[in-house]
């Protein structure tokens, strides 16, 4: 009987210890893309984090203004850059690169020239 309640005992030591992960660590969780994803954190977190005011959308107004030009016309196409240089700026500020996945190129000379060679 004692020989049976050792066996038992070692395999649930031995499933407790396959059960229990370290705390410190993290690792993303696979998601089948059904219900909430698991690894992004809660929404409630985001918005205590973010106390900012909400920005007002320059391109709203630009875009009402595009509505009444006529289409292709110089003004017209002076909006639209207007609006895509808006739409390149915020994308720059959202988009960050890495900067060890960028290769690090020599400062340029203050001679430079458009050679190929």
């Amino acid at each position: 009987m004692m020989r049976h309640g050792f066996v038992l005992l070692t395999f649930c030591a031995t499933l407790m210890g396959c059960a229990v992960a370290p705390a410190q660590e993290r690792r993303p969780i696979a998601w089948d893309g059904l219900g909430q994803d698991p690894n992004r954190p809660s929404v409630l977190k985001r918005r205590v984090a973010n106390q900012a005011p909400a920005e007002t959308d320059p391109n709203q107004e630009r875009e009402r203004v595009l509505g009444t030009l006529r289409p292709y016309s110089e003004a017209w196409w002076g909006v639209h850059d207007e609006i895509e240089a808006e739409n390149d700026r915020r994308l720059g500020m959202k988009l960050v690169i890495c900067p060890r996945c960028v290769p690090s190129s020599p400062p340029p000379s203050s001679d430079v020239t458009g050679s190929i060679r």
